[in-house]
């Protein structure tokens, strides 16, 4: 493409001007020409040169240069021609033109030098930032631990403020493991538990802590307490467990019909891993309460009597001297079949308050321990003969000494209940006295003497005008084991069940306690009832 050069004459007429017209072509022409060359050019070092080529150009041409050429300007595969306009010099620009012109084009250079320093520098500054990226990427463990709560759990990016949940720094560039809202170095996700590094495929996290799976469940799944195994979950997927209400011993469901050992006493159940006594009736006994167990009626008359000197102290003294028989479990089974009067605490009957004439075989002398059974237990057939209301008071044998001083405690207050002419009572008013008896006994036993007569039972303050306070009947007091195995009998008697035993101990403790011993046993013989 070219232009050339008319004649004045045919370009002065109007108001427009020819130069105006061809700087305005010209302009337009650079735009053309920037978009025609090829990419492969560089854009800066094409802008820059044509760009002075221009400012040459519309500067004008010196004296003596109107009618030479300009040189050929090449750019890229296209080649343009531009021959300057021969004027008159009458009719040259005025040069003050050519200068604001060339200052506003001066100004444009520069800004577009600057644009592209910037964007040289924005440049340098990527590179240096993707280098420092790859150097540590390169420096880090290869190793990628797996997470399963997040989709992406590894990232090489660039990030903000992060800390690691192990070491405590912040998470710079390279790998990192995040985890619901926390954050990790890899060489920092470590088993809180164990302490080495997480590489298993799944782990689990207890709160900001993570875990191996085998040492999260060693801490948290809970074992069974009799086969030392983990508790396996049932068809729906959740740990199922049976828990002893008081000691909180945890065991599989199917322990409870596998014959699994049961204490008599304390109702634990008897652990893999040791052996119970048995006691040849089908009773079993821990070792805890074996080591306190009363096994034969001689062994047993010191706590008798220091219970009847309990209800003394009580101002309930026994005016008969009632016999007391440690015997087995058959022979009281058949002592309670030959009874007619009362109720009987089932599943297994414990104490009698014997009414009518009977024979009974008792235990004669303590048998020998070996091999987890008794050995050379004696016997000796007693016949009972009724010389007032109250025959004999049978209690059963091998049971630890806490509990069978408090079944002797319940009977005595049968005996004193017939002996002092408390008739046709209903159950829940008889076996209810009873019971808050034996706890009031068991209370005296276990709890400092500081507490015995005052928070404890407020029973015996007003029960009595006397100024008695019953000692504990084990001379140098009693052990933590056997202190707890008091609590446990307290605890049975609270919260027994049935109506008779539970409901009426309840409602007696309660009248007891508001009223006092003496007054609910006052209102007891005038209407059959406890007071409210």
């Amino acid at each position: 493409m070219a232009y050339s050069s008319r004649s004045c004459d045919q370009c002065s007429h109007g108001s427009v001007r020819w130069d105006v017209a061809l700087h305005i072509s010209v302009l337009a022409m650079s735009e053309i020409l920037l978009c025609i060359v090829p990419e492969a050019l560089n854009l800066s070092e094409r802008r820059s040169g044509f760009m002075k080529w221009l400012c040459a150009f519309l500067k004008g041409t010196k004296d003596g240069e109107a009618n030479r050429r300009r040189p050929r300007v090449t750019a890229g595969e296209e080649t343009t021609l531009w021959e300057e306009p021969v004027r008159p010099k009458k009719e040259e620009p005025p040069r003050h033109n050519n200068e604001e012109m060339d200052h506003a084009l001066a100004l444009a250079l520069a800004d577009d030098a600057k644009n592209t320093k910037e964007r040289n520098h924005d440049k340098g500054e990527n590179d240096e930032e993707l280098a420092r990226a790859i150097q540590d990427s390169l420096n880090m463990n290869p190793y990628q631990p797996y997470n399963p709560c997040a989709p992406s759990q590894i990232q090489a990016r660039s990030r903000g403020y992060r800390v690691c949940g192990g070491c405590k720094h912040e998470i710079g560039h390279g790998h990192y493991l995040s985890c619901m809202g926390m954050y990790w170095h890899p060489q920092c996700f470590r088993c809180s538990s164990c302490r080495h590094p997480i590489r298993e495929t799944e782990f689990t996290l207890l709160g900001t802590d993570p875990y191996h799976k085998l040492c999260y469940k060693e801490l948290h799944h809970p074992k069974c307490d009799v086969c030392l195994q983990f508790i396996p979950t049932n068809r729906t997927g959740l740990i199922e467990y049976r828990a002893h209400p008081f000691w909180g011993q945890k065991y599989c469901p199917l322990h409870e019909h596998d014959r699994t050992p049961r204490c008599c006493s304390c109702e634990k159940m008897e652990p893999r891993n040791t052996k119970y006594m048995s006691l040849g009736d089908g009773r079993s006994l821990c070792m805890e309460c074996l080591d306190s167990a009363i096994m034969d009626t001689g062994e047993c008359q010191p706590l008798y009597h220091s219970i009847r000197d309990y209800y003394e102290g009580m101002n309930m003294k026994l005016d008969q001297q009632i016999p007391m028989l440690l015997v087995e479990r058959q022979a009281l089974n058949e002592a309670m079949e030959g009874e007619s009067k009362g109720p009987h605490h089932m599943p297994e009957t414990r104490g009698l308050c014997l009414s009518e004439e009977q024979t009974v075989t008792s235990i004669l002398r303590r048998p020998r321990i070996g091999a987890n059974r008794l050995l050379d237990m004696k016997t000796q057939p007693q016949k009972l003969t009724r010389r007032c209301e109250v025959t004999a008071i049978l209690v059963l044998f091998g049971l630890p000494r806490l509990l069978t001083g408090s079944i002797l405690a319940h009977e005595l207050m049968h005996g004193w209940l017939r002996l002092k002419g408390y008739r046709n009572l209903k159950a829940e008013i008889e076996e209810g006295i009873c019971q808050v008896m034996s706890y009031l006994w068991l209370e005296s036993e276990i709890l400092p003497s500081t507490s015995r007569y005052g928070q404890a039972s407020t029973s015996y303050a007003s029960s009595s005008s006397s100024s008695y306070r019953p000692p504990p009947s084990k001379k140098g007091g009693i052990s933590h084991t056997e202190k707890k195995l008091g609590e446990f009998f307290l605890h049975q008697i609270a919260n027994d069940t049935s109506s008779a035993y539970g409901d009426g101990f309840r409602a007696a403790y309660a009248a007891v306690n508001k009223y006092g011993l003496r007054q609910s046993l006052n209102h007891i013989r005038l209407t059959g009832g406890f007071p409210v």
